[in-house]
C-alpha cells in the first residue's frame, strides 16, 4: 500500500510544470589552452567551476592530450586527477576531449594514423587504470572529423568515413582490451545521416553506423531555430529515432561561437534565445531514452559570449 506522503509526492510531481522537472544535463567542450590551464592552476580551476556551475554546466568535455610539446596527462597525471577530483565533488563529470587542430587529428581516420589514434585513447585507458576511481574520467569524446580534411570531397567522403569508422572499431576493441567501463563516442555532424555506407552487408546511413559502434554520439547540430524546418529538433530526429531503437545515447551538441552563416550559431540571437531554444528541444525530447542533454562549443567562447550579452 502507498503511504500518504508517498501519493502527495506523486501529485506534487505531476502536478509541476515541465520546466520545473529536472533540467537535462549540459556539457562543454573544453580546448587545449583553457584545459591545460585549468589543470596546472588551482586559481584558475576553482574560478572555472564555480563559473561553470553557476550556468548549470554539469559535464566537462577537458582536453587530454598533448599541446605545444607538453602532455600533462603523461608527464604530470596528478595534476589531472587533483582537478578531475574537484569537479567529482562538485558533482559534475568529465570526458578526456581528444582531438585536436594543433595535432592535425583529423589526419587519424587515414590507415597511416591508425597507430597514432590507438596510442591517443590508450593514454588515457592507462591514466584511468592508475589512478583512483574519484580521479577517473567518466568518459571520452572524440573530435576526429575526416570532413575537414583537405583531400575531403564527393568522390573521396566515403572512403574517408570508411575509414572513421574503422578507426572507430579499433578504439572501442581497445577499451574492451582494457575492461574499461567509461563511454566513449564521437562528435558527428547532423548531416551524416544524409550519406549511406556499405559497412558489414549493409548500406545505411553512417550515423547510424557511428551509433551502432560507439556508447554515445554527440551531434554537431548546429542551428539556432529549435523546431521546424532546418532547425535543431528536425536535424536531430533521425538519430535520436534510431539511438531510441538500439539503445544508445544521443548530446545535442549546440554552437555560441561567430560563423558566417547565421544559422548555425546563437552568437548573434543571444542567451535569451538560447534559453528558449534549449528549452523547446528539451521539452520535445524529454520522453525519448536516447537524449542525454546538451554539449555547448566551446568554453572560451562560451563565456565571451554570455558577457557581450550582458553589456
Amino acid at each position: 500500500m502507498i503511504g500518504l506522503s508517498r501519493v502527495c509526492l506523486l501529485l506534487a510531481l505531476c502536478a509541476m510544470p515541465l520546466g520545473a522537472m529536472a533540467q537535462a544535463s549540459r556539457a562543454v567542450w573544453t580546448w587545449e589552452a583553457e584545459s591545460y590551464a585549468m589543470v596546472e592552476d588551482p586559481a584558475v580551476a576553482q574560478e572555472a567551476v564555480d563559473y561553470l556551475q553557476s550556468q548549470h554546466i554539469d559535464t566537462v568535455y577537458l582536453y587530454a592530450d598533448a599541446y605545444r610539446g607538453r602532455n600533462l596527462l603523461v608527464e604530470r597525471p596528478e595534476l589531472y586527477r587533483a582537478f578531475i577530483e574537484q569537479l567529482h565533488r562538485r558533482h559534475m563529470k568529465v570526458y578526456a576531449l581528444l582531438g585536436s587542430a594543433y595535432l592535425h587529428t583529423e589526419h587519424y581516420v587515414l590507415p597511416a594514423y591508425r597507430r597514432q589514434a590507438e596510442a591517443m585513447l590508450r593514454r588515457v585507458l592507462q591514466y584511468n587504470a592508475a589512478a583512483p576511481a574519484v580521479a577517473r574520467f567518466d568518459g571520452v569524446n572524440l573530435d576526429i572529423e575526416p570532413h575537414i580534411l583537405d583531400e575531403w570531397s564527393d568522390s573521396t567522403r566515403e572512403r574517408l568515413l570508411a575509414g572513421f569508422l574503422d578507426m572507430g572499431e579499433a578504439l572501442m576493441k581497445l577499451k574492451r582490451e582494457y575492461h574499461a567501463s567509461l563511454a566513449v563516442g564521437p562528435a558527428i555532424p547532423f548531416w551524416l545521416d544524409g550519406i549511406e555506407l556499405e559497412r558489414n552487408g549493409a548500406r545505411r546511413p553512417v550515423s547510424e553506423h557511428a551509433i551502432d559502434l560507439f556508447d554515445y554520439v554527440a551531434l554537431m547540430d548546429y542551428r539556432h531555430k529549435a523546431a521546424g524546418r532546418d532547425s535543431i529538433l528536425s536535424h536531430a530526429a533521425s538519430e535520436i529515432a534510431y539511438a531510441d531503437r538500439v539503445g544508445k545515447k544521443v548530446v545535442v551538441g549546440l554552437e555560441v561561437s561567430p560563423n558566417e552563416l547565421d544559422k548555425v550559431t546563437f552568437d548573434r540571437v543571444g542567451p535569451k534565445v538560447f534559453e528558449q531554444a534549449v528549452g523547446t528541444v528539451e521539452q520535445a525530447l524529454r520522453g525519448d531514452p536516447s537524449f542525454a542533454g546538451f554539449a555547448i562549443h566551446h568554453y572560451r567562447t562560451y563565456r565571451h559570449w554570455i558577457e557581450r550579452h550582458r553589456e
